[in-house]
């Protein structure tokens, strides 16, 4: 597996854990939809896997090895709320110069103009700005994309826009995705498997 969780309890108090004895895979080149209600500890989860919140207890495995690794995450984290994912005191350039530069086809490519880079965050619509965090996310050296909702705050035209480019550079570079949902006929569509998410534990489907 590429992408593995074993056993993941976390809480933001003694009394309630939002995951408890979470298992989870993701093998080299999968597509898996992750679906539950709000408040079942989806996002969490997704926090925990992209290596961004340590569990309380259990472990994560990348490659079979202790993860987060030092230095570049090869698991990329993309938000529900894009404005939330980056720094408003700095350019768009600056932002993504921290994870790499890609070249001018490849930003056309994701429908990104290269004015856009001179802007500050709040400068942009929520799919303009949600596209130049795909575009961040996919570094040469990402192997797994987690999409945490990443449309849900988007018209319908720029939702459809929004996962059909990143399915694409997904499909071409090999890449693993989990994408992070409520919504179960949005997972069907662009999943070939489905793990539900309930009271904290995963089921199968």
């Amino acid at each position: 597996m590429l992408l593995e969780a074993r056993n993941i309890c976390f809480g933001y108090d003694k009394k309630r854990l939002v995951l408890e004895g979470v298992s989870f895979a993701l093998e080299a080149g999968a597509r898996v939809g992750l679906v539950g209600s709000s408040g079942c500890g989806k996002s969490t989860l997704a926090q925990i896997l992209a290596g961004n919140l340590p569990p309380h207890s259990g472990s994560v495995l990348f490659d079979n090895k202790p993860f987060p690794p030092k230095g570049f995450c090869p698991v990329q984290l993309i938000h529900q709320h894009p404005e939330k994912a980056v720094n408003p005191r700095w350019k768009l350039k600056e932002i993504l110069a921290e994870s790499w530069v890609p070249d001018d086809d490849f930003l056309t490519a994701l429908g990104i103009e290269k004015s856009w880079l001179n802007r500050y965050p709040a400068e942009l619509s929520g799919g303009e700005l949600q596209r130049f965090c795909i575009a961040r996310a996919l570094a040469p050296r990402t192997r797994v994309i987690i999409a945490d909702e990443i449309s849900t705050m988007l018209d319908v035209v720029t939702q459809a826009q929004i996962w059909e480019l990143l399915l694409r550079i997904i499909d071409q570079r090999g890449l693993s995705l989990l994408a992070i949902t409520h919504n179960q006929a949005l997972a069907a569509r662009v999943c070939s498997q489905i793990v539900q998410l309930a009271g904290g534990r995963t089921l199968l489907p």
